[in-house]
């Protein structure tokens, strides 16, 4: 087969796992088609731009108006990370909001810190219950909200607004990952915030943030703890003090009278961390369960009766589709008039080390490399966190972006030093036949094959985006369509990434690819394990000790969500080894496959997170 025709099967096979991703995650996440997804951008009551997914079941209409409720993910996230509850909220007969927050995707961003001022409505949260008690299918009298971590923090937020109100609009909240408010700030007294609402928390066990109760030497009991402290008891017992009162369970509804009106109280206590709350089928079932109760489904089904894992899986092909479609792409680019002088004559062969300098060159760099980027991506993203400016309006990419550069900058010391120490000295290297010395024509062009690939790529998200409004995502590793100004922003944390990306490739692909074993995808898969191993490490040292003890490494010094992020890189980082392999081998050209990445997880990064303005 002919290297066009491979790359012509390869970009073929690519477009259609990723319209199978789209058709799967619409069929879906429409439950057949029977919910209508509107896409929404409206001018709030706090003056913002807000941006929110608005799901509406066929059954929902003027004459017949539906319960609805309103979701919004947490910090340094988007709407679309609501989806598992989405999905099985509208499949019920809800008509389901799922906004983004502001300074989240494509809402916009306010000063740093008013998020939570009464002007700013519950961070968007408020404005979007007025709007929804608007809508001529909605049934004003039973709206809920709900949120995962700080989405929690806006429900909660929110519900306190409507205490004020004339004509209080919700009716039930969900706070999942984040806790309610216990006592008055000024008298320390029991309270219940939520008066004859409906109210339930999911606290899991390992949550990373909350569910702490202070003691009186200034430690904290662990969150898997938290159902037998006063706090929960408190909450379940409605604001009373629940000292003498027999230990209420959880996963147990309570219900009350309060000013002549059924209330009910729950608590969901899994044995997970924070983040897999938005990811997982027992929460869900728990929060369906919960909105079923309090609002009455339209549509009742089981807890368990869940489809929102198939939107998933298709969504996850989706990614599949969309780096076969990068690589196919970019294979077939170089096979064109214009770009043939970036393919290779002959693909390259790994190099055999000789002696045992070489390999100690080779194993030492690896591990000294796995070293040095554990220490530095603490450091780093305590400055990033520091350090942020309004030129640098985000805080995570910063961080990763600062410890990307630097094992970048120390991949490229190891790189000169065993150059001029072992490679050239015993003429093992040469830079030019390896592709590290090339022409400056040479190099334009790949850089601009490099930002043609990568946008083409990222065309695939928005066309999925408009036809079907899905995009491509499993957990916290996404692909999502995002509005211009990201760009803008993107733009200013990409020369980060590139050092990382493009020396990687470098170090990789000419210096490192060796003969090991007797097959050469055996230097591919140790390569992509070393660039993994740092995260995952890091992540291990995290998370064993927290699931034994209960208290997490970093309790305490603001870097427990510093875990959280390293969830994507983990996975994104071997299979850039993989991917920058393929390329290498048909083009003998390193920098190729560091730009297209670098170019793409700056833009993953930037349209994912917070931004402040």
């Amino acid at each position: 087969m002919t290297n066009i025709k491979k790359s012509t099967r390869i970009l073929c096979l690519a477009l259609a796992i990723l319209l199978v991703s789209c058709i799967g995650a619409s069929v879906i996440q429409t439950n057949f088609g029977s919910v209508t997804i509107k896409d929404l951008r409206w001018e709030t009551e706090s003056g913002h731009q807000m941006s929110a997914l608005l799901l509406v079941p066929d059954t929902a209409t003027a004459d017949n108006p539906a319960p609805a409720i309103v979701c919004s993910h947490g910090w340094f996230n988007t709407r679309e990370m609501q989806d598992l509850n989405y999905v099985e909220y509208a499949r019920r007969g809800f008509v389901v909001m799922a906004i983004d927050m502001y300074g989240h995707g494509n809402s916009e961003d306010v000063a740093n810190g008013n998020w939570w001022k009464p002007e700013n409505n519950a961070n968007g949260m408020y404005d979007a219950v007025k709007l929804m008690a608007s809508l001529p299918y909605v049934d004003a009298s039973r709206i809920g909200v709900t949120g995962h971590s700080n989405g929690a923090l806006a429900s909660r937020t929110a519900v306190m607004l409507d205490n004020s109100a004339d004509t209080p609009l919700i009716a039930a909240a969900l706070l999942v990952s984040n806790d309610a408010v216990y006592t008055d700030s000024e008298t320390g007294e029991y309270v219940n915030i939520f008066r004859n609402r409906d109210a339930g928390i999911v606290a899991c066990q390992y949550d990373e943030f909350f569910h702490r109760v202070p003691r009186g030497d200034g430690s904290y009991t662990p969150p898997r703890e938290f159902i037998h402290q006063n706090t929960a008891q408190s909450f379940l017992y409605y604001g009373s003090d629940p000292s003498g009162q027999p230990e209420r369970a959880p996963y147990t509804m309570y219900h009350e009278d309060v000013d002549g009106q059924d209330a009910i109280r729950a608590i969901y206590n899994p044995p997970m961390i924070h983040p897999w709350a938005h990811f997982s089928g027992g929460v869900v079932s728990s929060s369906v369960e919960f909105f079923d109760a309090a609002l009455g489904a339209p549509n009742m089904l089981p807890g368990n009766n869940q489809i929102w894992q198939w939107k998933a899986a298709f969504n996850t092909l989706g990614i599949v589709g969309f780096f076969m479609f990068m690589v196919g792409l970019a294979l077939r680019l170089v096979d064109t008039n214009f770009f043939a002088d970036l393919k290779a004559d002959k693909a390259p062969i790994p190099a055999v080390l000789v002696n045992k300098k070489g390999k100690v060159w080779l194993w030492v760099g690896l591990i000294v490399g796995v070293v040095f980027s554990m220490v530095m991506f603490i450091f780093s993203n305590v400055i990033g966190m520091m350090t942020q400016t309004s030129f640098f309006p985000q805080q995570p990419p910063l961080g990763i972006g600062i410890w990307s550069a630097l094992c970048g900058l120390l991949s490229l010391l190891f790189m000169i030093l065993s150059y001029h120490f072992y490679g050239k000295k015993e003429g093992m290297m040469d830079l030019k036949a390896a592709g590290v010395k090339m022409t400056g024509k040479k190099l334009i062009k790949t850089i601009f094959l490099g930002i043609i690939v990568a946008a083409a790529t990222y065309f695939t998200v928005f066309a999925a985006d408009f036809f079907f409004k899905t995009d491509f995502r499993i957990w916290c590793l996404t692909f999502k369509a995002f509005s211009a100004d990201k760009l803008l922003i993107a733009a200013r944390y990409l020369p980060f990434f590139l050092i990382y990306y493009v020396l990687n490739s470098v170090a990789n692909n000419c210096f490192n690819y060796v003969k090991m074993g007797k097959h050469e995808w055996v230097n591919t898969v140790v390569l992509a394990i070393f660039n993994a191993l740092s995260p995952a490490i890091l992540i291990t040292w995290m998370y064993i000790p927290f699931f034994i003890s209960g208290y997490h490494p970093l309790e305490g010094l603001g870097g427990t969500i510093l875990g959280i992020w390293l969830f994507p890189i983990v996975v994104i980082l071997p299979l850039f080894a993989v991917l920058s392999r393929i390329l290498y081998k048909a083009t003998k050209n390193p920098y190729l496959a560091g730009i297209i990445m670098a170019i793409i997880v700056t833009i993953m990064s930037c349209t994912n997170t917070l931004t402040v303005a």
